[in-house]
């Protein structure tokens, strides 16, 4: 089945052409030549071997168009359960996994907690999930994602630094693929997740975008020219990294000062909050809950990460100019609390017209998460 697929994507005009049914079908045949420029018989080329294969179908319900000569054209839609992947998002704590399809709709999840986090204890527990979630799709399945919080290395699976884990250099791809016979595409999560939302939901269509997520940490997958954006060093949009208060800013995990994340992620919205409460055993629910009660204090703490989140959003938006801004992560549980002060300080922030651009609010389940590992490794095999 590997090298079928090898054979039918191994020209760019047939990769072109499955992508864009993957991510904006059903489409009949002249809307995909218009879509990517090629000729009708370029697509017409593309499309035949990938319906003899099964990966694509053609539709004989819904509405036709006319394609050359007078020729009524089907829709033509991805057979999503050709083939089927397997996400994993890592977690400080647990594992959340799905098993998706080839339009990367989840078809079960499921969550293990984590035994540890070494490596060893990391990869064994991946391993056992990995084979629950499989059991039922193991012939169609052969690969799987995995996304992690920090700087991930996707060439070559290498996990370079994950502050939550406490990782440094972990050759997870390969130490996954020998525990599990699969082959496996590791990213970091946002970018993961920033995939799916290109692929698969708010940014099709668009050929710029950016996701940012709050909560524990504070991050920004880029999208331009229609490709995700890694950088020279694999950490493009790392906003939570900007600094916003330099001068008097607490200090950040990275080393620098005044960072977004130092100020805005959940970690540093609980110990602001228990200073001006004076109570050490508060957590952010019962954070949320006070600030939701009235009490100044702790919604001067939001107003203050809000503050810091909008800033990260203006430079971003002003260096890279996306058409528009996904936000979304855990923290958007809390987001009433503090976006009156991101739109506000991202308005200042951003030069000229680039105020206007649209800021999405999206809250995702950690199961979304992992849906973004599925779609990284669907990508890696598919894209062109």
């Amino acid at each position: 089945m590997l090298l079928n697929r090898a054979k039918l994507l191994a020209s760019p005009a047939a990769n072109t052409v499955f992508t864009t049914v993957l991510t904006r079908g059903p489409v009949v045949r002249p809307e995909i030549a218009r879509i990517t420029g090629l000729s009708s018989a370029a697509v017409t080329k593309a499309v035949k071997p990938m319906i003899e294969a099964g990966y694509l179908e053609e539709l004989t319900q819904g509405p036709r168009t006319m394609e050359g000569a007078g020729r009524p054209a089907h829709p033509l839609a991805v057979r999503a359960d050709r083939e089927f992947f397997v996400g994993v998002k890592i977690t400080a704590d647990e594992l959340i996994g799905v098993v998706a399809d080839l339009t990367a709709q989840v078809r079960t999840a499921r969550r293990r907690p984590l035994s540890g986090r070494t490596v060893a204890q990391v990869v064994g527990d991946l391993a056992a999930l990995v084979a629950e979630l499989a059991a039922e799709y193991g012939e169609r399945t052969h690969h799987l994602g995995i996304s992690v919080s920090g700087d991930v290395d996707r060439p070559g699976g290498v996990v370079r630094y994950s502050p939550f884990l406490g990782w440094r250099d972990v050759p997870l791809s390969q130490l996954v693929s020998e525990a599990t016979e699969l082959s496996v595409t590791v990213e970091n999560d946002v970018k993961a997740l920033t995939v799916a939302e290109q692929w698969f939901g708010e940014g099709v269509g668009t050929d710029s975008f950016a996701l940012a997520t709050v909560g524990v940490g504070i991050g920004c997958g880029l999208v331009v020219g229609g490709r995700l954006v890694a950088g020279g060093y694999g950490v493009a949009g790392e906003i939570g990294h900007i600094p916003v208060a330099a001068g008097d800013g607490p200090d950040c995990h990275c080393g620098g000062r005044g960072c977004v994340e130092a100020i805005a992620s959940e970690e540093a919205i609980v110990a602001r909050a228990r200073a001006a409460t004076g109570d050490p055993m508060l957590d952010m629910s019962a954070a949320i809950d006070r600030a939701h009660g009235g009490d100044d204090a702790v919604r001067a703490v939001f107003a203050e990460a809000g503050r810091a989140i909008g800033l990260g959003l203006g430079a971003m938006v002003n260096l890279v100019g996306p058409e528009r801004v996904v936000v979304s992560g855990e923290g958007v549980a809390a987001y009433d609390l503090f976006a009156d002060d991101i739109r506000a300080a991202f308005t200042t922030q951003a030069f000229g017209a680039a105020a206007r651009c649209p800021l999405v609010v999206r809250p995702l389940p950690w199961e979304e998460w992992a849906r973004g590992a599925a779609a990284v490794s669907i990508q890696s095999l598919f894209a062109a």
